[in-house]
């Protein structure tokens, strides 16, 4: 009975909304991917905010354009070039302890003059919990409840738990991004098959054309008629 209840009161503590006390500090920092177009010639940067002490995990890839190809560069809050990448279709890039402040990914597409990129990023962040996290699941459970509950194990479990369902949404995604890009690929390459099929079409209809008038001069008599 015991049991139950610290397992009633533990589920009752993980599906409370978060609250946010004033002057706690700010709240953390969500993992995020975006998509975009990326003109031909132009350079488009973003800004990420991060807190200090974590692990940053920046992912790209280029899944629509001529060459699936751009070139990246990511710098620190101080301005410190952290990578720098030249004509590349993905990447991937983590950046650990990181530095209190804003991030700098920027994508640049100015060495194509015609073709346009369409580019998806992701950035995942890892952090330990806070102290105050952590203490939340001893508080969730009387004292003499935590004779009877394994709360380490507990806690080992929904961690390993939260931490496979957060790779899984990030594969989910990379998965979804492959696709597109391979879509992208294979309707550009149907295309081209189309427009040349065309033309070797129109090219064999002018040779028989042709081939046909060239016999007829060869048959046609041009001696005058005698009256």
């Amino acid at each position: 009975m015991m049991a139950a209840g610290a397992a009633l009161a533990l589920a009752l503590w993980l599906l409370m909304p978060p609250v946010r006390v004033a002057g706690a500090g700010p709240p953390p920092i969500q993992d995020g991917e975006f998509t975009f177009l990326l003109p031909a010639g132009r350079k488009q940067c973003f800004y990420q905010s991060a807190p200090a002490n974590a692990s940053l995990e920046t992912e790209y890839q280029v899944i629509g354009g001529a060459g699936l190809d751009v070139d990246f560069t990511l710098e620190s809050p101080q301005g410190v070039l952290l990578v720098s990448e030249s004509r590349k279709a993905d990447g991937v890039h983590t950046v650990e302890p990181t530095e209190a402040g804003d991030y700098k990914l920027c994508f640049d597409n100015s060495f194509s003059t015609i073709s346009e990129k369409l580019v998806f990023f992701e950035l995942i962040f890892d952090s330990l919990q806070d102290d105050e996290e952590v203490e939340g699941w001893a508080e969730a459970v009387e004292p003499e409840e935590m004779l009877d509950v394994k709360m380490e194990d507990i806690k080992e479990s929904i961690e390993t738990m939260r931490t496979r369902l957060e790779r899984s949404i990030q594969m989910l995604t990379l998965l979804r991004a492959f696709e597109a890009r391979d879509r992208n690929l294979q309707e550009g390459n149907l295309e081209r098959v189309n427009f040349w099929s065309a033309v070797n079409v129109a090219v064999l209809l002018l040779v028989a054309v042709l081939q046909v008038c060239t016999l007829k001069r060869f048959f046609q008599d041009k001696r005058p008629v005698p009256t």
